[in-house]
């Protein structure tokens, strides 16, 4: 199977004869951050990483996302962290974009390419590494774990989503699919972190309107969205956030397929006290 092609910012300012006009908008039930706003003075340091930036596009606010963040990390060569993660009730997907990463989980190192996958449970000791002579960039979702009694924290693991045959949706000859890391049966996860496929063409044929918090990274491709009451067009590199019950639905534009990394959170009961 060919290399993927996923978006990722380089970062660098536009001109002063730009327009400001652009698509990025801010909403009581969604957020689209389009990918010619990511941008150098945008990015964020972070402590315990070396020769390392990254784009914040989504943390716990007001108004904002609820459950999770998300950012996108570009680690130089030769940077990388030996403690990521500051919090231990933390958990993380890792889903490299662009170029190569060592990553090192409970000991045992993962060599990483463009489409690696890592979950990272809570607690879990792991490290980042970029030994190539490449810039690397990658999706960091991270979510705080929320722990069941009588049911086992998930396990790590690091796989190549090109290994992993995407599911058709139903009733759809295969122009929907999803890409799926873990079981979506195993209420271990609280999470979960998917590529969604669409042919051109292809629909989500129904406003989606569902209790799953979003944070949709667009990998390829590009698509008019339906949010809320808005169709909104999208393209590879943007991000959009979705609250809970925001209606969704999609058609893909073409020429090539529209995919999107996808989080939600799932398989827990609701909290009212």
């Amino acid at each position: 199977m060919s290399e993927p092609t996923y978006y990722a910012p380089e970062g660098g300012l536009p001109s002063q004869t730009t327009l400001l006009t652009d698509r990025a908008v801010v909403k009581e039930a969604y957020t689209v951050i389009p990918r010619g706003v990511l941008r150098d003075i945008v990015t964020s340091n972070l402590p315990g990483w070396t020769n390392t930036r990254s784009w914040i596009l989504a943390r716990p606010i007001a108004g904002f996302a609820t459950t999770f963040a998300q950012y996108i990390v570009e680690v130089s060569p030769g940077g990388g962290s030996t403690q990521p993660e500051p919090e231990s009730g933390v958990e993380s997907v890792l889903f490299l974009l662009t170029g190569a990463l060592d990553v090192v989980i409970e000991g045992e190192k993962h060599q990483l390419t463009a489409g690696g996958y890592a979950y990272l449970p809570a607690g879990a000791s792991w490290s980042v590494a970029n030994e190539s002579d490449a810039v690397a960039s990658f999706q960091w979702v991270r979510k705080a774990y929320e722990a069941v009694e009588g049911i086992p924290a998930p396990k790590p693991f690091a796989v190549q989503e090109q290994d992993i045959e995407p599911t058709p949706m139903p009733d759809t000859d295969g122009a929907w699919a999803t890409t799926r890391f873990v079981d979506p049966n195993d209420m271990s996860h609280d999470m979960h972190v998917n590529i969604v496929t669409f042919e051109p063409g292809a629909a989500i044929p129904f406003a989606e309107t569902h209790v799953m918090e979003h944070g949709l990274y667009v990998l390829e491709g590009k698509a008019v969205y339906r949010l809320n009451d808005d169709w909104v067009e999208v393209e590879a590199g943007d991000f959009m956030w979705l609250r809970a019950f925001c209606p969704q639905a999609c058609y893909a534009g073409g020429p090539g397929k529209f995919r999107y990394l996808l989080y939600k959170d799932v398989n827990r009961q609701i909290k009212l006290t």
